[in-house]
């Protein structure tokens, strides 16, 4: 039998904030981190060159790698002749300053990549992981596809221009939620304003590195709450930015590429503005966080009668400021009893936001705790109590 409980009535009104806000980018993104809901978009999906936001990729595949316990921190990864601040690849590209030959200590190269945008260092990631640079472009590439990325393609890890570096504005917030929301022990580093390389190995890269220690992402030093993410910047595809910040404690994503205006701290003023635009205009209502019990839903042949229902992370609706809440549902939707066994975290139901008979959010309710199955002469004994009509 199906059964639906009604959680919650309120209201909702789709947030339509474009009419008040534009930009120069040529493309733009604004999303509520913890319902996902769009805010504001400007070509969102068209794809354009990333530059060296494409580095959230590769630092994802690595971030993997170490979750993974495969990679620790204070691993040391060798440096080829690839990522030799001599070779011509890097003359005017951003780098940490590598010579073949030496050792970089993960931290460190996860730090280049994040505040000074060291290709040479997403090249030696690269290597390390994959043997080569190509061979990591199709882990890039599987990994976006793995996120739901289904636009986005790779042909380096650096963000150097390549005909295959493509990606929307939309993906490159996906991944950005993506890194935030299953690193939160690495993510902090992202808020990083200084990184001070304490093992360049020539003197032109020691002499390099006394005015190279200030991160590109301009916005950690403007908004009180940013946090986050990566800059990117090419002479032919402009200036961009993937960026996030936490305001009375909500997290916007903001993204923007292609913007033509004068260097980093041109940028950084205009994705502030996006961002609190997106505070200032709509607010977002939390409905459930992940282990909150949202329904207790019998089981059948289970050790335990009930088996609690949550969600994986926070399930919330984001809302026009001017409308308020008043008169949208949320309802929980299972087949029951839950047969057993069930292993925490399993699929056992559906939760639904809905205006108007419209579903407007949905979420997997899972099973919070593990229910184990009855042995055989118990199951046998519930038989007979059903067949007689006993409870």
């Amino acid at each position: 039998m199906k059964k639906v409980i009604f959680a919650f009535l309120l209201s909702f009104i789709t947030c339509a904030a474009n009419a008040e806000f534009t930009t120069g980018a040529k493309s733009a993104f604004l999303m509520d981190y913890d319902s996902g809901a769009e805010i504001f978009s400007k070509n969102a999906d068209v794809l354009m060159p990333p530059s060296s936001m494409i580095k959230l990729m590769t630092l994802a595949v690595l971030f993997d790698e170490i979750k993974s316990g495969r990679v620790k921190m204070d691993d040391r990864f060798p440096v080829s002749s690839n990522a030799d601040y001599e070779n011509p690849l890097w003359y005017p590209a951003s780098k940490i300053c590598l010579v073949t030959g030496q050792t970089v200590s993960v931290r460190d190269l996860i730090l280049g990549l994040i505040v000074l945008s060291g290709g040479d260092a997403s090249v030696v990631v690269a290597e390390k992981l994959a043997g080569d640079e190509n061979k990591f472009t199709a882990m890039m590439q599987s990994k976006a596809r793995q996120i739901g990325m289904e636009k986005s393609t790779f042909g380096n890890a650096s963000g150097l221009p390549h005909p295959n570096n493509l990606m929307t504005s939309r993906e490159l917030a996906m991944l950005a939620n993506y890194v935030i929301s299953e690193f939160p022990d690495i993510y902090p580093m992202f808020a990083t304003k200084r990184f001070e390389f304490n093992e360049y190995q020539s003197d032109w890269c020691r002499d390099w590195g006394k005015t190279h220690t200030l991160n590109y992402n301009k916005l950690l030093f403007i908004m009180p709450g940013a946090d986050g993410l990566k800059t990117g910047h090419t002479d032919d595809g402009g200036y961009g930015i993937v960026a996030s910040s936490i305001v009375g404690g909500r997290r916007l994503i903001g993204v923007m590429n292609g913007f033509r205006g004068r260097g980093h701290d041109a940028l950084a003023a205009e994705m502030k503005k996006m961002l609190q635009h997106g505070y200032n205009t709509t607010m977002n209502k939390v409905f459930y966080h992940p282990g909150d019990e949202v329904a207790k839903m019998p089981t059948w042949y289970g050790r335990d009668d009930f088996v609690v229902a949550t969600v994986k992370k926070n399930f919330a609706i984001t809302v026009d400021k001017k409308a308020g809440l008043d008169g949208v549902r949320v309802i929980a939707v299972y087949d029951t009893p839950i047969p057993a066994p069930i292993m925490a975290g399993d699929k056992i139901g559906k939760l639904i936001a809905q205006k108007d008979g419209r579903d407007i959010a949905t979420a997997d309710l899972v099973a919070r705790d593990t229910v184990k199955r009855v042995q055989f002469f118990r199951r046998a004994w519930r038989n007979i109590m059903v067949l007689f009509g006993v409870k």
